[in-house]
């Protein structure tokens, strides 16, 4: 396995914590969207945390979906996980270019600008939960500390990173969650404090080849730390072309018919995935007589 998420607890269970590392899976996002590197970081960001927010829900067929609609040149990005830790987006512009910030590091606030950040939880009930915050700085895991703090009442410490190689390819991505669960003590919010702020950059914590369960011992080790459980995960979309062709079906029969007058062979593009489906003229009149039965 090389991507995966650990599950942990600590402070006699005052604690929850996620960690992941994410390379392959942020790797092939960039192949598949040919993302720039502030968009290859950003969107990786964006995956990591979905990844790790998705096996957070319990049942089977619950979907989690990130969405950040913003001013900056990125525009926005979309990311949907599941339980299992599958999760699959994309970034609305993919080439956006910008110089580096005054760090020197990737301008990712920048490119996303302002704008709100939406989590949409289906759990299988009539209607979705859906939390809304604003951004607060576009860094990504600054903007889902504020959300969980604002939106979720649970204080939380989310650190999200991607480091490109020279040749713009994924060289480290990951990060980690850590969250107070009700009834935390002062004391043991004080520590967790104390300790987080004396945590470098999260990138820098892979490159010196940290696996999630030692970058979690770093930090909550005297917490009296406990790895519950490693899961793989990966970029997955379930896009098929069946799935595509009931899309076309539930668009109506009058779009139908003026594909099929124009007498084009049609391709129909996953936002998700980036994969194309081409439909022949043939295969829409037979989506047609679906449609009309």
């Amino acid at each position: 396995m090389t991507d995966y998420i650990v599950r942990a607890t600590a402070g006699d269970h005052q604690i929850r914590a996620f960690a992941a590392t994410t390379r392959d899976l942020v790797e092939h996002a960039r192949q598949a969207h040919n993302t720039s590197p502030i968009a290859t970081a950003a969107l990786g960001r964006l995956l990591t945390a979905g990844a790790m927010m998705g096996i957070m829900m319990k049942g089977g067929e619950d979907l989690l979906t990130i969405k950040i609609q913003s001013s900056g040149p990125i525009e926005g990005l979309t990311v949907t996980a599941d339980s299992k830790g599958d999760v699959k987006g994309y970034v609305f512009n993919p080439g956006v270019m910008l110089p580096p910030s005054k760090a020197g590091k990737l301008d990712v606030g920048g490119a996303v600008g302002e704008g709100v950040l939406s989590v949409i939880r289906d759990i299988g009930l009539k209607e979705p939960y859906v939390g809304q915050t604003i951004l607060v700085g576009g860094e990504i895991a600054e903007d889902l500390t504020y959300y969980y703090a604002n939106s979720e009442q649970t204080p939380s410490s989310v650190a999200l990173g991607v480091l490109m190689n020279k040749d713009n390819t994924v060289k480290q991505a990951g990060g980690f969650i850590i969250q107070l669960l009700p009834g935390a003590s002062e004391e043991m919010v004080e520590k967790l404090e104390k300790k987080l702020g004396e945590i470098t950059a999260i990138t820098s914590l892979l490159d010196e080849g940290n696996t999630p369960e030692m970058i979690l011992e770093h930090i909550l080790g005297e917490f009296g730390l406990d790895i519950m459980e490693k899961i793989p995960t990966r970029f997955h979309c379930n896009c098929e072309k069946s799935r595509v062709e009931r899309a076309l079906i539930s668009i109506g029969k009058k779009e139908l018919l003026e594909m099929i007058d124009e007498g084009k062979n049609i391709e129909v593009n996953c936002h998700f995935c980036n994969k194309n489906y081409e439909f022949t003229v043939e295969e829409l009149s037979e989506l047609y007589e679906k449609a009309r039965s």
